[in-house]
C-alpha cells in the first residue's frame, strides 16, 4: 500500500511540475504543487513551491492566502506562536496587493484568532486602515463590527453595524448582525424592526427570514411564525430551507399531522433537495425498517446521494444497532463534505459510543486538518461570543453534547424497536 502511495505522489509531482512549466503565471498551478507536497508531508519543499509561486504570481489573493496557511502549518511543528510567520506573509502580500480584500480580513483575522488577548486591539487598527483604504468593502465593514463584539463594544459594534449599513444597505449579513445584537440585548422589538428592515432590502436573505420567524414565534407563538414562513415561501419559492423550517415549527407544537403535509408539499416543490430528504429519512429512524429501506434507496437516488441524506442514513443504521454499517455512512459523509461540521460531530459521538480510542483519536484528528466552518449546529455555536477564539476540537465537543441531548430528548418519545435489518 504504501509503495502504491508513493508511486502515485511520484506521478502527480512530474504532472505537476510539467504544468507549472507550461502555465507559470497560473495561481492554481502552484497552489495544487504545494499542497501535494503537504499531503507527502514534505512541508519545506510545500513551502518552497508557495514562495515562488508568490514570486510568479505576486497579484494573486489565492496565492498568498495559501502562502499565509502553509506557513503557519509549517511553523505550528516548533514555534509556539505560528500565526506570527503568516502575519509576514500577508504583510508582505498588502505591500503588493495594497487594497486586497481578502488580505486585510486575513490580516485582521489572524490578529483576532491570536491566543494573545490583547492581539483583537491589533485587528481594530489593521481594519480601520482596511475601512479608510480602497478595501474599506462590505466584509471589512462586517469584520469590524465582529471585533467589537468579541470585545464586548456594544455601542461601537452598532456604530459599525450602522455605518456600514448606510454604505451597503443591500448586504443582509449586516442587517442580521443588527438583530442580533438587539436580541443579545432582550430588545426583541427592535431586533424584529431590524429583520424587517433588512428583509426590506435582501427579501431573498433566507437566514433573515429564518431569524424573523424564530423571533415571532418566541413573541407571539406558531400562528404568526406559519404567517411569515407562508409569506417567505410565497417570495421564495422552491426553496427547502423554508419548507424544511414550516415543518419543524408545526413538529414543535406536536402538530405532527400539518408537519407530514407540508413535508409532502416541499418535496413535490424540491424533489432534488438533501436536507429535505434527511430530514425524511430521519422521519423513519424509529420505525421497522423492513417497511422503509426501499424508500430510504429511492430518496439518496433522487437526492444524488446528498451527503445531508447519506447522514441521516447513517443515523437510522446506528438506532437499529448496525455499527459496521453506521460507520461507513458517516465516514461517507465527512469524506463528501468534510467542511461541514455537523457531520464530523456524529461522527465523533458514534464513535465515543461505538468504537475504540483509536477510531475516536482518527475521527477527531480528520476533523481538526478539515477545520469545518459550517452546519446547523456547528455555525451558530462556533459563532458566539464565548467560543470565538475556540480550537474545532473545543467546538466538535459542544456539538457532540447538543446531539446527544437532543438524541435523549428523541429516545423518551419514540416507541420500542420492533422490527430489525
Amino acid at each position: 500500500m504504501e509503495e502504491v502511495k508513493r508511486d502515485a505522489i511520484k506521478k502527480n509531482r512530474r504532472l505537476m511540475k510539467s504544468s507549472r512549466e507550461r502555465n507559470p503565471k497560473q495561481p492554481l498551478c502552484w497552489i495544487a504543487s504545494a499542497r501535494l507536497e503537504e499531503q507527502a508531508e514534505e512541508m519545506e519543499a510545500a513551502w518552497q513551491l508557495i514562495q515562488k509561486g508568490c514570486e510568479e504570481c505576486p497579484n494573486s489573493e489565492d496565492v498568498w492566502l495559501e502562502a499565509c496557511r502553509i506557513a503557519i502549518a509549517d511553523a505550528r511543528r516548533s514555534s509556539p506562536n505560528p500565526n506570527e510567520a503568516g502575519k509576514a506573509v500577508i504583510a508582505h502580500g498588502l505591500k503588493l496587493i495594497p487594497n486586497s480584500v481578502k488580505l486585510w480580513l486575513q490580516a485582521a483575522n489572524l490578529e483576532h484568532d491570536d491566543s494573545n488577548k490583547s492581539r483583537p486591539e491589533r485587528a481594530r487598527i489593521i481594519l480601520a486602515e482596511a475601512r479608510e483604504s480602497g478595501g474599506g468593502t462590505e466584509r471589512v465593514w462586517m469584520k469590524s463590527a465582529i471585533v467589537e463584539r468579541g470585545l464586548g463594544n456594544v455601542e461601537e459594534e452598532r456604530k459599525l453595524l450602522d455605518e456600514g449599513l448606510k454604505k451597503f444597505p443591500s448586504f443582509f449579513k449586516l442587517w442580521l448582525m443588527l438583530g442580533q445584537l438587539e436580541e443579545r440585548l432582550d430588545r426583541l422589538e427592535k431586533a424584529k424592526e431590524a429583520y424587517d428592515l433588512g428583509l426590506k432590502h435582501c427579501p431573498n436573505s433566507i437566514p433573515l427570514w429564518l431569524s424573523l420567524v424564530n423571533l415571532e414565534e418566541n413573541l407571539k407563538g406558531v400562528t404568526t411564525a406559519r404567517a411569515v414562513l407562508t409569506l417567505a415561501r410565497n417570495k421564495n419559492p422552491q426553496n427547502p430551507q423554508l419548507w424544511l423550517a414550516a415543518t419543524r415549527t408545526e413538529l414543535r407544537h406536536g402538530n405532527n399531522k400539518e408537519a407530514a403535509i407540508l413535508m409532502a408539499k416541499a418535496l413535490h416543490e424540491c424533489p432534488n433537495s438533501g436536507i429535505l430528504w434527511a430530514a425524511y429519512i430521519e422521519s423513519m429512524v424509529p420505525l421497522p425498517p423492513s417497511r422503509w429501506m426501499d424508500k430510504i434507496i429511492d430518496a439518496l437516488r433522487k437526492c444524488d446521494y446528498d451527503p445531508h441524506a447519506i447522514a441521516a442514513v447513517a443515523k437510522f443504521f446506528t438506532h437499529h444497532s448496525k455499527v459496521k454499517k453506521a460507520r461507513t455512512w458517516l465516514n461517507k459523509a465527512v469524506t463528501i463534505a468534510p467542511d461541514i461540521g455537523d457531520f464530523w460531530a456524529s461522527y465523533f459521538k458514534f464513535e465515543l459510543q461505538h468504537g475504540t480510542d483509536e477510531n475516536q483519536k482518527d475521527v477527531l484528528r480528520r476533523c481538526i486538518a478539515s477545520q469545518p466552518k459550517h452546519g446547523e449546529k456547528w455555525q451558530p455555536i462556533s459563532k458566539a461570543l464565548h467560543n470565538s477564539h475556540q480550537p474545532a476540537e473545543a467546538i466538535l465537543h459542544q456539538v457532540v453534547a447538543v446531539l446527544s441531548k437532543e438524541e435523549s430528548s428523541q429516545q423518551a418519545r419514540q416507541p420500542p424497536q420492533t422490527d430489525r435489518l
